[in-house]
């Protein structure tokens, strides 16, 4: 979908207008009908398992790190919680690309603003940036995403949906994993629990997404935020599934024929090369 909205003229470009007219929505269905034959695109299914939880002292947040484009594992070792500031973190789910650019976005606003103030941004802050930008493009950025930090009011978890929706809860799952990730978290999340058994629910709930879902997979990444700084663990736990590869796909010369062969002779020209040396005194 980006890419063709990449071709689109700057008047039906959503990306350039920082409110758009439905009209131009309008243009740009009309423009799409036409280069797909009057057909739709079809929805691309990705593949994720994210969490987080409250905790006595903080927020954990959690997340598998396989990366899906339809059937196949385009990386194994996919970065899905990004940093936005030194007391924030943030979970995504979606389109790869979506997320990491607007957590992106979100973390040099905030930088910004530290700059000026001279102060720590507090976790709503940035959770209403997150909703201005997400709801000025009516769910066209596939980002789902669980904000957690800690600041001067306290420590929070938020979610925000990929049309700027926002609640703040106590704990979350999302992604495509996240049924078997919430069944865990319902079942034994607690309020005021310690650090390690927030952790090992964080754990086990990522490892359920990750055993339901297909698109979900290999390693754990972990983040833990409290008052007195950050824990980045990658990875917290690595894939307990790992095979070798037996055969080799480099194939030796010959075994495709050549069925035919031309020679295009080069015409070179000479050129006379002279060096010069520069005075250095």
């Amino acid at each position: 979908m980006h890419f063709l909205l990449s071709m689109f003229p700057s008047s039906i470009h959503p990306h350039l207008h920082p409110h758009p007219h439905p009209t131009t929505f309008c243009c740009r269905n009309a423009v799409l009908e036409d280069l797909l034959e009057g057909g739709t695109p079809k929805p691309l299914k990705t593949g994720t398992t994210i969490a987080g939880v409250v905790f006595k002292s903080g927020v954990v947040l959690g997340a598998d790190t396989r990366a899906t484009s339809s059937e196949v594992v385009a990386n194994k070792t996919c970065t899905k919680i990004h940093h936005i500031t030194p007391n924030i973190y943030c979970c995504g789910a979606g389109t790869a690309a979506d997320t990491q650019k607007t957590t992106d976005l979100l973390s040099s606003n905030l930088s910004i603003f530290s700059l000026n103030s001279g102060r720590k941004p507090r976790v709503l802050m940035a959770v209403n940036i997150l909703q201005d930008m997400l709801y000025r493009y009516r769910g066209q950025i596939g980002a789902h995403l669980i904000l957690g930090g800690v600041d001067c009011t306290g420590h929070h978890l938020y979610t925000v949906g990929p049309h700027g929706s926002m609640s703040k809860v106590p704990y979350l799952a999302m992604g495509s994993g996240d049924l078997a990730a919430l069944g865990i978290l319902e079942d034994r999340f607690k309020p005021d629990m310690e650090l390690e058994e927030a952790q090992l629910l964080v754990r086990d709930s990522i490892h359920a997404g990750i055993m339901s879902d297909l698109g979900s997979g290999n390693n754990i990444d972990m983040c833990v935020i409290t008052a007195q700084g950050v824990e980045y663990i990658r990875p917290y736990q690595e894939s307990e599934y790992s095979d070798q590869r037996r055969r080799k796909y480099k194939h030796h010369p010959g075994t495709t024929g050549v069925l035919e062969e031309e020679v295009v002779p080069l015409k070179l020209e000479v050129v006379e090369e002279t060096v010069q040396r520069m005075d250095t005194l």
